[in-house]
């Protein structure tokens, strides 16, 4: 008899082919050297609640201490938001130092992945994670957490945060980028729907 009760190797199978919860599916997967913005406008949001957004290996040029600016479409890319953005983060910085951000008013998601220009010498580089969630329901907010880190040589910095989107409708896109087309970005961006 089905006593529902699954055992190790039913996740194991289940997992593998993408039926158990919180597996994940990688959409797309972009890496990038030397441009302005990097886009994703085929995120599936009608198939998942919830996306993961992996950045690795991120640097940039043009000038230290930046971060890219991250906004939703709900036109499959033609067009980006530019207002209605809440965020709060916690940031500490390389150098030891701390402090809270936060913003009821902004015109974008805060990446708050922060390096160095990569001609600076140790060479700075950062990565991290974005959880996405309601992108594909029209009659939600879409919102996300985010934890990063980014180092010069042996020294780390790290961001733990998150930000809502406010308004209700469907997202169907998004992109990264510097919002001034003055800084090169380089890295690996991974985009996953995760299974409920």
């Amino acid at each position: 008899t089905n006593t529902g009760v699954h055992s190790v190797g039913d996740a194991l199978e289940l997992s593998s082919i993408g039926h158990w919860g919180g597996s994940l599916e990688l959409i797309e997967e972009q890496t990038f050297s030397g441009v302005n913005s990097v886009e994703f406008t085929n995120i599936k949001e009608n198939v998942y609640d919830v996306h993961l957004i992996q950045v690795s290996n991120f640097t940039q040029n043009g000038g230290d201490n930046f971060g890219m600016r991250w906004l939703l479409s709900n036109d499959g890319g033609s067009t980006y938001e530019t207002s209605n953005y809440q965020m709060a983060y916690f940031e500490i910085a390389p150098n030891g130092s701390s402090s809270e951000n936060r913003s009821t008013s902004r015109a974008h998601f805060q990446n708050t992945i922060v390096t160095l220009d990569r001609d600076t010498s140790p060479r700075s580089v950062g990565g991290g994670y974005y959880y996405m969630y309601n992108a594909g329901n029209s009659s939600k907010y879409t919102f996300q957490t985010n934890q990063t880190s980014s180092g010069v040589g042996a020294v780390i910095g790290f961001s733990l945060g998150g930000a809502v989107y406010r308004v209700a409708e469907t997202i169907n896109a998004f992109k990264f980028d510097d919002g001034s087309s003055v800084y090169s970005l380089y890295g690996t961006i991974k985009l996953f729907g995760v299974k409920q």
